[in-house]
C-alpha cells in the first residue's frame, strides 16, 4: 500500500483535470523582470512596521509612487509614500474576498488626480510562504 500526501493528491487531481502545466511564471522571475517591485527591499523599515511578510507592488503601482517621489513640488519621499500606501491598506481596506482588500490613498504629485484606488492581495510566494502584493484594481 502506498501513501500520498494531500498536496501530491491535489496535484495529481489537477493534472488529471487540466493536463500538464504548459508555462509558469514565478514571483522571483516577476521581481527580476521588473513586473513586480520589492517594496520590502526599497523601503524595508517602513514595510516591517506594517507587515511581517514581504510586500511587493506591480510596475503600474510603482510608476505612481515613483512619479510622486520625483515631483519636486510636493517634496514626497519614498518612505513616506510607501508608509501612506501600507497604512491605508491596513486602516481603510474594504474586503473583496478572503485574501483581497481594496483601499484608497491620497498621493499628491503623482499625476492629475490625487486619490488612487489600490488592492492588496495576500498569497503564496514561490516557497508557499505568505506574501503581499499591491496592485491597481484591474490588475491580477
Amino acid at each position: 500500500m502506498t501513501t500520498t500526501t494531500a498536496s501530491a493528491t491535489t496535484l495529481d487531481t489537477l493534472t488529471e483535470v487540466f493536463g500538464p502545466v504548459i508555462h509558469s511564471y514565478s514571483r522571483a522571475q516577476a521581481l527580476e523582470d521588473g513586473v513586480l517591485v520589492d517594496l520590502s527591499a526599497v523601503a524595508a523599515e517602513v514595510c516591517a512596521q506594517h507587515y511581517k511578510h514581504p510586500v511587493a507592488c506591480t510596475a503600474a503601482v510603482w510608476a505612481i509612487i515613483d512619479a510622486a517621489v520625483k515631483n519636486r513640488r510636493w517634496a514626497n519621499d519614498l518612505n513616506g509614500v510607501v508608509h501612506d500606501l501600507l497604512w491605508m491598506s491596513q486602516q481603510y481596506a474594504r474586503r473583496v474576498d478572503d485574501s483581497t482588500r481594496l483601499f484608497q490613498v491620497i498621493i499628491r504629485g503623482a499625476g492629475r488626480r490625487s486619490t488612487f484606488t489600490f488592492k492588496i492581495v495576500c498569497g503564496p510566494a514561490d516557497d508557499l510562504s505568505p506574501c503581499l502584493t499591491v496592485l491597481l484594481p484591474d490588475e491580477d
